[in-house]
């Protein structure tokens, strides 16, 4: 049943989003903005989608920030995606518990692999090559691929016109609330796996939840959706087992 994964980047593979905040804080310094993301500022402004939109908003809600255009707040979000892409490399980060396996045994079986996310194309681009992942995904959307970001599901919509997909024929993999209404908006199952930064979203609407995709020897309990209450190792028949729940 299942032809295609569908998989979010920032916290969904890989808990990316502390690199991110220092790279906006790193700018922000050098450029002389009046502007610097603690944890919590950082987990609020993840509900906004988009750097560029959280720069933006940001700098709305600073009386001290001076006001620019939208041509230079792309200008620094382009510089933020350079620090970036530098820290990618610099510093070394872990993919998620069961990323490798879910891609691999994806892979193996025929299913087409989209990456869906607002981040940056150059830094979604330097994480996959970095992370080692390039190799497994089909189709890159990524930034300003759709003119409406998460929440608004057009990411999700175009991997679905352009993979040629029926609802239950695509899986979403996400870490966000916005994430998460994008997909289902869409018209697809949704299996989130909560980061860092988003453990206080509202899942209820997730056809799967768990904390993590879980390995052999550290399954991940099911929160919510099929065989809830016991551990599983999200695989290719959980996955179709999801599938078959949203379909009910």
């Amino acid at each position: 049943m299942i032809r295609a994964l569908l998989v979010d980047l920032d916290g969904t593979l890989a808990e990316t989003e502390e690199l991110h905040r220092e790279a906006f804080n790193r700018v922000f310094q050098e450029r002389g903005l009046p502007l610097h993301w603690d944890q919590d500022t950082y987990a609020r402004l993840l509900r906004i989608t988009g750097g560029k939109e959280r720069i933006a908003r940001a700098l709305e809600a600073c009386p001290d920030c001076p006001r620019l255009d939208a041509g230079t707040v792309a200008e620094v979000h382009r510089r933020k995606t350079e620090v970036y892409q530098s820290l990618l490399w610099e510093k070394e980060v872990a993919l998620r518990p069961g990323v490798v396996r879910v891609l691999t045994e994806a892979k193996e079986a025929g299913l087409t692999l989209a990456l869906c996310t607002t981040t940056d194309p150059k830094g979604a681009a330097t994480f996959l090559e970095a992370a080692g992942l390039s190799p497994f995904f089909d189709l890159v959307l990524a930034g300003d691929a759709v003119p409406r970001k998460k929440p608004y599901p057009a990411i999700f919509l175009l991997a679905r016109e352009l993979l040629g997909l029926q609802g239950p024929e695509g899986i979403v993999l996400e870490d966000s609330e916005p994430g998460l209404q994008a997909g289902v908006g869409a018209g697809f199952p949704v299996v989130v796996t909560p980061s860092f930064y988003t453990r206080d979203h509202n899942f209820r609407r997730a056809t799967a939840l768990l904390p993590h995709l879980g390995e052999p020897g550290r399954p991940a309990p099911v929160l919510q959706g099929p065989r809830q209450g016991e551990k599983v190792v999200v695989d290719r028949l959980y996955l179709e087992e999801v599938a078959a729940w949203w379909s009910i």
